[in-house]
């Protein structure tokens, strides 16, 4: 299969680790990946903070590039901005589109997915030859779990790593309180919820906290490494990406 890479804003700038080892993973699974380069933000940032009529170039864009028939499909390590790409790209083409857009825009969403629910439901895969001998706990993002509703898919992926030491996280499905700009324009509320999170995850004696965003993960592992927690965060793409013959140098302690 031909898989377009997308690589989110924060991929691109932050976190490029997520980014590599999704393309590694996909590769080794035996796929063609291809990385369009004139790829830019998909405009979630903008709709979420209620800009609605700026984000159409980036809709438009991201259709244009990721629109070739020979991209059979797009794979994002990220629920939101698969999110934004299945769902609130449509909004902003049937509201301020042309005929054209809203046609690409259809096209290019249906063969949108974010890692986990691309593993599972199209390539039917569990077991991806992981190998990652740590302690780890998962949580679960709001937009991969209340948008995109991949449900269980990360955990049974995890649960199929070899020598993995896979803990439940106590209250899972509450939000990290991270939210985008809402943890900007609610700081104190947003800090509470990042206790209760943390608080969780220390529980579990953890090494790792992963998870499908790595915008929460930011936000978490900024809370973790603020109170030592010694406990570090890593994507998901990067557990799965590590074998034995080329295992994941997990450093000792979170930075």
């Amino acid at each position: 299969m031909r898989i377009g890479l997308f690589a989110t804003c924060l991929g691109d700038t932050l976190f490029p680790e997520a980014v590599k080892s999704t393309a590694v993973l996909l590769a080794r699974l035996g796929h063609e990946v291809v990385f369009p380069p004139e790829q830019t933000c998909c405009g979630q940032m903008h709709v979420n903070t209620g800009y609605q009529r700026e984000p159409v170039p980036l809709v438009r864009n991201f259709a244009e590039q990721f629109g070739d028939a020979s991209i059979e499909a797009v794979v994002m390590p990220s629920g939101s901005c698969a999110g934004s790409v299945r769902h609130q790209h449509r909004i902003i083409a049937e509201r301020y589109g042309d005929t054209a857009l809203r046609a690409a825009v259809a096209t290019v969403s249906a063969k949108t997915y974010e890692l986990s629910e691309f593993l599972v439901d199209v390539l039917d895969a569990t077991d991806v030859g992981a190998y990652f001998p740590h302690r780890v706990t998962y949580h679960p993002t709001c937009h991969s779990l209340r948008m995109l509703r991949v449900g269980d898919k990360p955990l049974r992926l995890l649960r199929a790593v070899d020598s993995i030491d896979l803990v439940e996280l106590p209250e899972a499905e509450v939000c990290c309180g991270f939210g985008g700009t809402f943890a900007v324009k609610n700081a104190e509320t947003s800090t509470a919820m990042l206790q209760d999170k943390m608080t969780g995850i220390v529980a579990t004696g953890a090494a790792v906290c992963t998870a499908g965003d790595s915008s929460c993960l930011m936000h978490i592992g900024g809370g973790l490494s603020r109170i030592k927690a010694g406990t570090r965060t890593l994507h998901l793409a990067q557990i799965l990406a590590a074998t034995r013959t080329s295992p994941h140098a997990l450093l000792e302690a979170a930075a």
